[in-house]
C-alpha cells in the first residue's frame, strides 16, 4: 500500500537535490549489533563531512526543502519498514542510535546499554512521550522511557504507541 508513497517521496528527494534518494547509516541494534538503517535522504549529501557526527538541530541548515517536509510528515522513516522486514528492527522499541553516540552516552549514562536488550523500533515509548533531544540530558530522559518500555513491554503497550504515533503523524505534531 505504501509503495506509491515511497516512490513519490524518493523521486521528490532525488529531484530536489543531487545525491541518492536513500540515506544509509550505521546504527546499534539488539545486543549491541550494528546494522544499516534506511531512510529517505533529508539532508544535503555529505552533510557531516566538515563536522563529523552531530545531532540534528532545529532549523538545521543541512536539511533540504523536501527534507524538511518529509521529516515533518515522517515520510523519511518509511524505508525503515525494510529494516523491520529484515528483522533488524521492530515497529516499536527504543530508537536506534549511531555507534558514535552510543559510545559517548554509555560512558556518561549508567545503564544506557540496557536499551539494547530489545530490537530498536521505528517508533517508541520515548518518541511519543519526550520531544526530540540533542543533548546528554535529553538522552537520559529518553532512556528512562526506554527502560519503562522494556520492563513493561506488551502487545497492548505496542498498540498504544502505534496509535499515538499514527495520531501524531496525521495531526502533523512534533518536528
Amino acid at each position: 500500500v505504501l509503495w506509491p508513497v515511497m516512490l513519490a517521496t524518493g523521486l521528490a528527494v532525488r529531484l530536489n537535490s543531487p545525491g541518492p534518494m536513500l540515506f544509509t547509516q550505521e546504527r546499534v541494534g539488539r545486543d549491541g549489533k550494528s546494522f544499516i538503517l534506511l531512510k529517505f535522504r533529508s539532508m544535503f549529501t555529505d552533510a557531516e563531512r566538515s563536522t563529523g557526527p552531530v545531532w540534528a538541530a532545529k532549523d538545521d541548515p543541512r536539511i533540504t526543502s523536501v527534507g524538511q517536509f518529509i521529516r515533518t510528515s515522517r515520510l523519511d522513516e518509511l524505508p525503515q519498514l525494510l529494516n523491520v522486514l529484515a528483522g533488524q528492527m521492530s515497529m516499536v522499541g527504543p530508537r536506534p542510535e549511531r555507534p558514535h553516540f552510543v559510545g559517548e552516552l554509555a560512558r556518561e549514562i549508567p545503564y544506557f546499554q540496557q536499551r539494547h536488550l530489545v530490537k530498536p523500533g521505528v517508533t517508541g515509548w520515548a518518541q511519543i512521550n519526550y520531544p526530540y533531544g540533542s543533548t546528554v540530558e535529553d538522552a537520559l530522559h529518553k532512556l528512562q522511557y526506554d527502560l519503562f518500555y522494556i520492563k513493561n513491554h506488551s502487545v497492548l503497550l505496542d498498540l498504544s504507541v502505534l496509535f499515538s504515533t499514527i495520531k501524531t503523524v496525521l495531526l502533523r505534531q512534533g518536528t
